[in-house]
């Protein structure tokens, strides 16, 4: 087993979340998206992003607009939408139990033989 698939699994299995969680302070567009994501070490290419940006918009979970843009084409921002800020609440809560969860399993010795 190749440790490379493990992690690249453990971060698509959040990506979501980190996209959302980035959106809730600003509207960003997928340049801005990828470089937050970049800051974070979780090492995203666009061919995965855009996908991943439609089936949010498509859940209703994020809205998109049109700006123009002094360097080069229109830019697409996205805006978490009010359903993709009450789905963004459970998925904290949600994170914060698995971490303390995982943190139980991975960091508790084991006092059975």
């Amino acid at each position: 087993m190749k440790i490379e698939n493990t992690k690249a699994q453990m971060r698509k299995g959040v990506l979501e979340y980190c996209i959302l969680s980035i959106l809730q302070h600003e509207d960003a567009y997928t340049s801005e998206i990828l470089s937050h994501l970049k800051d974070a070490k979780l090492l995203v290419v666009e061919g995965t992003i855009y996908p991943l940006l439609t089936r949010l918009k498509n859940a209703g979970l994020l809205s998109y607009r049109w700006e123009e843009s002094t360097s080069g084409p229109p830019r697409k921002y996205y805006a978490l939408t009010e359903t993709g800020k009450l789905f963004l609440k459970e998925l904290n809560t949600t994170w914060c139990d698995l971490v303390e969860a995982v943190n139980l399993v991975t960091t508790k010795k084991s006092t059975k033989k």
